[in-house]
């Protein structure tokens, strides 16, 4: 890869960040803190929250295996995406590389920051075809996005196209891997040391039951660690967010059986979605939820509106015509929306 000075943006590699009151005392022996104009009432919710969440990110390294000094905390992995094209694109002139169909807010925050977004299709199966993906990159293609296994489609991206885009890409790949809880594919972020081009993303919003939270996790080297710290606002996860995320992390068998759950009626859904005549075809998943081809996806979402029944309709997605995406929700939930698909007349 280039180095890193070289991929960054100028501006962002000079930056002096904001220094807060928690940056620039981060001890825990004093008992009287008098520095950040805190209200001295109302513990402990008067008092600034670790802006690095030191203890937070403990954790994650115990669960996930990663060394804590590898590990950003984002407002959701939303602003780890964002972060990433604030630290490493120049808005007006440089792009990004992006497989098609894929999660939609890479799209948008190449909007935001004024970045070309460059979009490779895969293949009718959904796979990944590294040398077509990186004869769209040139020069100025700081970020290349993966999405693994991917959404909307649930599949897992081919590791070897994956590994052969690390090895060929010299800017710096970001692979999402925030449904990978309920995939069999080995993860890439026990990959970081070996690959400082490369930032995983992960999230508490899936597996972990976390949604409401907005918990996300970028895996990097230190080096891409700090550029994100130096840009993000400075007390970016809040006090409750840090304790309830902390509380969740200390059940991790909990996360196992809910998996378990998903996956087995992952697995009965996908067989009774084969069955009904409005049906087309049920892709493969990877994830927790099942990419559906219906004869007629806008009319059978409407029919399922009108049920009180909300699913994703993705039929104007690329590659995606008549396709819904349906989240597998409990056992009932799932029950309800068969007997729903079952009524229908067309």
């Amino acid at each position: 890869m280039k180095a890193l000075e070289q991929l960054a943006r100028p501006n962002i590699w000079r930056l002096k960040p904001y220094s807060c009151a928690r940056n620039e005392y981060s001890g825990r022996s004093a008992t009287t803190f008098l520095d950040a104009n805190e209200n001295p009432y109302n513990a402990p919710y008067n008092r600034y929250p670790d802006p690095l969440q030191a203890e937070l990110k403990a954790a994650v390294a115990k669960v996930k295996g990663v060394p804590a000094e590898n590990i950003f905390i984002g407002n959701g992995s939303d602003e780890a995406i964002d972060l990433a094209y604030r630290c490493f694109t120049r808005p007006g002139a440089d792009n990004v590389v992006a497989i098609a169909p894929t999660y939609g807010m890479y799209k948008v925050c190449a909007d935001i920051n004024d970045v070309e977004y460059r979009a490779v299709n895969l293949d009718e199966g959904f796979r990944l075809n590294a040398e077509k993906t990186l004869s769209a990159c040139d020069e100025n293609t700081k970020l290349l996005w993966l999405c693994s296994p991917n959404n909307p489609t649930g599949n897992s991206l081919d590791r070897s196209e994956v590994e052969t885009i690390l090895d060929l890409f010299d800017g710096i790949v970001i692979i999402d891997e925030a449904y990978s809880d309920f995939s069999k594919a080995k993860t890439f972020r026990h990959d970081i040391a070996k690959r400082p081009n490369l930032i995983v993303l992960n999230t508490m919003s899936k597996a972990w039951g976390c949604a409401a939270l907005r918990l996300g996790m970028a895996f990097a080297d230190k080096a891409i660690v700090g550029l994100f710290n130096k840009v993000k606002y400075p007390y970016n996860i809040n006090l409750l967010t840090q304790q309830l995320a902390l509380k969740a992390l200390q059940d991790p068998f909990q996360v196992d059986k809910w998996v378990k759950t998903i996956l087995l009626e992952r697995e009965r859904m996908a067989d009774a979605f084969g069955l009904l005549p409005i049906c087309n075809k049920v892709y493969p998943s990877e994830a927790n939820f099942l990419l559906v081809e219906m004869a007629d996806a806008n009319a059978v979402y409407d029919y399922l509106i009108g049920k009180g029944i909300v699913v994703r309709n993705r039929s104007s997605v690329t590659l995606c015509g008549n396709c819904l995406r349906i989240t597998i929700g409990s056992k009932s939930e799932n029950n309800e929306l068969l007997s729903a698909l079952r009524q229908y007349g067309g």
